[in-house]
């Protein structure tokens, strides 16, 4: 058995006095003044005192609470200003970036043509910006957007640390477009004017259309390694089919359809009578029944020499 030391119910009983509870049900406990008796669950048996006690003798208050409740008070208001004015995404990133979260390191790995100065331009870091609030996927996009990046991925590593990786567009070829140089990709899709350099040694393809259809013609000229090697560039005529310009000036005119077997008879007729080798201007293919060759003006000039000599000659012999 035990005794209350307080209780609100019922009567007011005087502190220490013996207040008489009998067991009940089991897990609960019987309180009584005499008149009537109030089952409460254990649960609440222990606030059930404490605001007894509240009730019966206050309770003293604690030293600064009334500036301390008014601080709280100002500081709610405040916040409530700042999320309605969208002001808390600065207040969290000036706080967080003074507390050790701050961007401090940057691993950038994958570039190569992508200049560090110009990733890092594309971060939109300020003097202190908090790696907390700092968006990965807004830089992504901006990151997107540089020329020569294909795939980028931003990675925060905390505390205080970017990592990000670029994976770089691939040129396949120049495209001359007029007088205006072009590096392109395998797809067409131009990336940046031509810079020079290591990029000098790529294939040269010219005119409208060239860059969508370059991969094709490129790869079936490959295909015959002896004229590959004397090709200077690739020429897109009309949108419908290709030039080819050798390194010793003569045009090969490929045909529209069935540039690939017109290919093999020129590498073929070369072989066995050096026809790439002569003085030509131009080999025309595109009539697949007959092969038109046009000389260049010093050949015509000594072919012209040639044919009136053999003529001299044939008058000669005839008088005699």
């Amino acid at each position: 058995m035990f005794a209350l030391k307080s209780a609100f119910w019922g009567g007011k009983v005087r502190r220490g006095a013996q207040m008489p509870v009998e067991i009940g049900k089991p897990g609960h406990a019987v309180a009584h003044d005499g008149r009537r008796g109030i089952v409460l669950p254990r649960v609440l048996r222990r606030p059930a005192r404490l605001a007894g006690r509240l009730i019966q003798d206050g309770a003293d208050t604690p030293r600064h609470a009334a500036m301390i409740m008014s601080l709280a008070l100002l500081t709610s208001f405040a916040a409530y200003g700042a999320v309605l004015g969208g002001h808390m995404p600065s207040i969290v990133q000036a706080v967080t970036a003074r507390t050790g979260f701050a961007v401090e390191e940057i691993r950038i790995s994958g570039h190569k043509q992508t200049s560090e100065i110009d990733i890092i331009g594309q971060l939109d870091l300020g003097g202190w910006t908090s790696l907390l609030t700092f968006s990965a996927a807004a830089a992504r996009d901006r990151l997107a957007a540089l020329p020569w990046v294909d795939n980028v991925s931003v990675r925060k590593a905390y505390p205080s640390t970017l990592e990000i990786r670029i994976d770089e567009r691939k040129p396949f070829a120049i495209w001359q477009n007029g007088s205006a140089l072009t590096l392109v990709e395998k797809s067409g899709a131009s990336i940046v004017a031509f810079p020079g350099g290591d990029f000098a040694s790529l294939p040269l393809v010219v005119g409208l259309g060239a860059p969508e259809h370059a991969a094709g013609i490129v790869a079936r000229v490959a295909a015959e390694p002896d004229l590959a090697r004397h090709v200077k560039a690739f020429i897109r005529v009309a949108d419908r089919r290709w030039d080819l310009r050798l390194d010793n000036g003569i045009t090969v005119k490929l045909p529209e359809t069935g540039d690939e077997e017109a290919m093999a008879d020129l590498v073929a007729l070369d072989r066995s009578q050096g026809i790439l080798s002569r003085d030509v201007a131009s080999i025309d293919m595109r009539l697949g029944d007959r092969l038109t060759v046009r000389l260049t003006p010093d050949a015509v000039k000594h072919r012209e020499a040639a044919l009136k000599e053999r003529e001299k000659r044939r008058r000669k012999d005839s008088k005699i």
